[in-house]
């Protein structure tokens, strides 16, 4: 045997049996796939517990909106749960799977929010109309009752429902009759009574006299109505004694008309969501009516109305264009000043800048308010010496301030995004220049104005739309003020268009959603129109460049 076959068999021996590598490959790749299987089976658990809490919490919307009898989102909520389950639990809806919670919150907080706003801005929706017809009858009727004459008193006990709603239960000829301001008097046959008060009401808390006394005010504008609308209600001023009260007004159902026993005025359906009489006067509570396009035409023809409308306008379009330039200019020097290399600390400067921006807006809103006062502020009696300029009472100082303070709080966002787009800028450009021969103001306006522009000029229009609706600035420092006099709604100098919204709906004493709603509608195409003009001119100077 020579050495080569001595090689062969050594070689022949420690070289593995095919079948057997075979083996241990069909078993690592069967323990691969148990393993596989068992993530999976994990995940599709985890998955089918995710899916069953959102499907409970759907019925659970189903469920809540078919007694309130909202169908709009009953249905919704019907098609969202049936797209869901489809999606999560189909193999060939892979990208749907990340689509689809983007969708829903895009559909329930973006497109929902503006389709209500947009319904309620062609409708009377406010004060005294938020409600439907019949509500309105059942309140002007509960509003207009008065005490019956020579009616017997009722003993009674005030009581409070799982849901800490307060009631009254009474006793009415031996029985015990339990009911709350949503709920009419019911028999409450296992109620128990001691010396002729009712002392245990099954289902209810019974209140004592402690209690009562830290709910005075609640109890004595309880009302507890009976299934009969006709034969009134128990009201209480004491907490232990009710007496019967009727409404002096009649619903007539065939008529539609409500009548005053007393005075035997008629109030018919104005169609205008109010219940008038024949001298003008109307009932307290009326209903909610589509107005067309009342509201919006309410801005630019009721005199009282228009002007300050109009100023608040113009107004709003120089405060969103002010706050933009005066921003970005000097954003924009501190950002050339301080990238010119021969500038020393740059670091530390440009953290120094950016502090302002580190504030909550709401924050300093509040702390400028307070420095800006006349007779106590920082500026007045420390920096001026004592004086008293009116910095957020005259209606020019006021805008002027408002300004001022939107500078300090805006320059550093526009430092930051100036600062990095002139860094994108190649050198090679300016050493171009620099040969043509141009000076610094040429390359300023032919260089880097353009190519600044080409990145910034998003961010720009996105800024403008921000200060369009930059509310927080404008109610934290001067509260919209100094009002203008005489106008139906509180508004101010200084207010923009959105914090006029903020006072229709809710500062103006009566709340006058529809109109708001149409102002909101309004803010939202003009932004939008802007918006797209202000992208359009982008792409072109692209174009050119």
């Amino acid at each position: 045997m020579n050495g080569r076959d001595a090689a062969d068999r050594t070689s022949g021996a420690a070289r593995p049996d095919p079948d057997e590598a075979a083996a241990a490959e069909r078993a690592a790749v069967g323990r691969g796939t148990t393993s596989h299987a068992r993530e999976m089976g994990r995940f599709f658990l985890v998955k089918l517990v995710i899916l069953a809490l959102i499907n409970a919490l759907g019925l659970f919307v189903v469920f809540s909106a078919w007694q309130v009898g909202h169908w709009g989102v009953l249905a919704a909520m019907v098609v969202i749960l049936v797209v869901a389950n489809w999606v999560y639990f189909s193999r060939r809806m892979i990208a749907g799977k990340y689509l689809f919670p983007g969708l829903v919150f895009l559909l329930v907080f973006q497109l929902f929010t503006i389709a209500f706003t947009a319904y309620i801005s062609f409708t009377n929706y406010g004060t005294g109309h938020n409600a439907s017809r019949e509500d309105a009858v059942a309140a002007n009727l509960a509003q207009n009752e008065n005490r019956v004459p020579d009616s017997p008193s009722y003993p009674l006990t005030v009581v409070s429902g799982p849901d800490g709603e307060l009631g009254f239960a009474i006793i009415d000829d031996g029985a015990v009759l339990v009911g709350t301001a949503e709920q009419a008097f019911a028999d409450a046959p296992d109620a128990s009574i001691t010396d002729g008060d009712v002392t245990e009401v099954p289902g209810y808390d019974v209140l004592t006299f402690g209690e009562v006394l830290e709910q005075q005010n609640e109890i004595t504008s309880l009302r507890v109505g009976f299934d009969d609308v006709d034969e009134g209600s128990i009201r209480t001023q004491d907490g232990s004694t009710g007496y019967l009260h009727r409404s002096v007004l009649t619903y007539d159902e065939a008529t539609g008309t409500i009548t005053d026993t007393d005075t035997g005025v008629v109030y018919t359906d104005n169609g205008e969501g109010s219940f008038q009489a024949e001298d003008g006067s109307t009932l307290l509570v009326g209903w909610r009516v589509g107005v067309g396009f009342e509201n919006f035409t309410k801005m630019f023809t009721d005199s009282r109305l228009s002007g300050p409308f109009l100023s608040v306008l113009v107004w709003t379009f120089a405060f969103a264009f002010l706050s933009v330039a005066t921003t970005f200019f000097l954003g924009l020097f501190f950002a050339i000043a301080f990238n010119h290399p021969a500038v020393r600390g740059r670091r530390v400067i440009r953290s120094l800048l950016i502090l302002p921006y580190a504030f909550p807006g709401i924050l300093a809103g509040l702390v400028w308010a307070g420095l800006l006062n006349r007779r106590f502020g920082f500026i007045n009696q420390v920096l001026l010496g004592g004086a008293e300029i009116p910095w957020l009472t005259d209606p020019w100082l006021a805008k002027l301030s408002i300004i001022g303070v939107n500078l300090w709080l805006g320059f550093p966002y526009m430092f930051i995004i100036t600062t990095g787009a002139l860094q994108a800028i190649s050198s090679d450009v300016y050493e171009a220049a620099k040969i043509d021969g141009a000076r610094a103001g040429r390359v300023f306006r032919s260089i880097t104005l353009p190519l600044l522009m080409i990145s910034v000029a998003p961010l720009l229009i996105a800024s403008f739309a921000f200060n369009f609706n930059n509310f927080n600035l404008i109610y934290f420092v001067t509260e919209g003020g100094p009002n203008f006099p005489g106008s139906p709604i509180a508004v101010g100098a200084t207010d923009i268009l959105i914090s006029l919204v903020y006072s229709v709906a809710f500062e103006s004493g009566t709340q006058q959603f529809g109109l708001a709603s149409a102002m909101a509608i309004m803010i939202f195409i003009m932004v939008g129109l802007i918006s797209w003009l202000g992208f359009r001119q982008t792409r072109k100077l692209e174009e050119v460049l």
